[in-house]
């Protein structure tokens, strides 16, 4: 393929969002119309050209060369919930019908462990009045000390696991040490230290995490997913697929990990479904280029859209923040 044709090819969208995420309000994408269907070229505006040649080649194996072959018609998700104050966090609870798990953010700057404690309390309240035992998951993005991380492991059991409490992938091995030493059987979950490091199979290495959170986009596309995934699950590590604030043509590249996972057997020769994936975000969005997927009893149906004529239309993005993306693309395209 040549740069001039996948330029041809793309569309930039400026999609806003219904709840504050990650310091932003609107979430920009380069969506490519490719011969094997749609991609996505999104990395977060802070990530440099080579960071982001990564994203670069997930949309081009989603637009050229499509995806592996499905052996999982529907896939079990997991609600996600923004470092919003406690007594919004039911309205956003509330958006995620059917699910059984909730990913909380923890550790915002500007905000206290405090607020921490009162959202995932929040969250744990709201679900376990209609009749449901949440699974929860706390995610730091890096932001506690291992003394931190040990003490809201304290703080906020049980939970499923805490995903990258600290910053370094030593880190992460420290806090699984004093967890196991002081008794507190909470997981450990890697997510930037394996997604935003040349080496994912680092983290093993160390034995540093208990999960890895695996993003096709950051990874580079949806086989390298399934490598990846392949590679650590044979080092005992659990495997959860997420998303990166996706569009739903991005979520279109975690949906085809999922679904093409290869099947686990537990003794009793029962298959073992994967954990629930965080591929939801779309709920997060107030408006995307296809329409909404409905949850049902908590899953997604693992499908691939395509944009919707009229929506790309309405959400196209000014020109400047067109041209800004083209030669964001341009410059990723230097390191492929």
């Amino acid at each position: 393929m040549k740069i001039d044709d996948v330029l041809d090819r793309a569309h930039v969208v400026s999609l806003p969002l219904a709840v504050k995420f990650r310091g932003i309000t609107t979430r920009e994408a380069l969506l490519i119309d490719g011969p094997a269907g749609w991609g996505e070229f999104a990395p977060f505006l802070e990530y440099g050209p080579a960071e982001s040649a990564a994203w670069l080649r997930a949309g081009l194996e989603a637009a050229y060369e499509g995806f592996p072959k499905p052996v999982r018609e529907w896939v079990e998700v997991n609600a996600t919930i923004p470092a919003v104050p406690a007594n919004e966090v039911p309205a956003i609870v509330d958006r995620y019908p059917g699910c059984r798990t909730f990913k909380i953010k923890v550790a915002e700057k500007g905000q206290t462990f405090a607020d921490d404690i009162a959202r995932v309390h929040a969250v744990r309240e709201h679900v376990s009045a209609r009749g449901v035992i949440p699974v929860l998951r706390v995610d730091a993005n890096g932001g506690w000390s291992v003394a931190e991380a040990v003490e809201a492991a304290q703080a906020l059991m049980p939970l499923d696991y805490m995903e990258q409490p600290c910053s370094s992938a030593e880190e992460l091995a420290e806090v699984r040490r004093q967890l196991m030493r002081n008794g507190l059987f909470v997981r450990v979950a890697a997510d930037e230290s394996i997604r935003k490091v040349e080496d994912p199979y680092r983290v093993a290495d160390l034995q540093a995490a208990d999960v890895a959170v695996v993003k096709p986009a950051p990874l580079g596309g949806v086989r390298r997913v399934l490598d990846v995934a392949q590679h650590l699950r044979e080092r005992h590590m659990d495997i959860t697929v997420a998303s990166a604030l996706d569009t739903s043509i991005g979520i279109n590249m975690g949906l085809a990990a999922v679904a093409a996972l290869p099947q686990i057997y537990d003794d009793e020769d029962i298959d073992v479904t994967p954990a629930a994936a965080g591929l939801a975000t779309g709920i997060l969005f107030e408006e995307d280029v296809t329409a909404p997927r409905q949850l049902h009893d908590g899953h997604l149906r693992a499908e691939i859209l395509a944009p919707e004529p009229d929506r790309l239309s309405d959400l196209a993005a000014p020109a400047d923040r067109r041209e800004w993306w083209f030669e964001r693309l341009r410059e990723s395209w230097q390191h492929l």
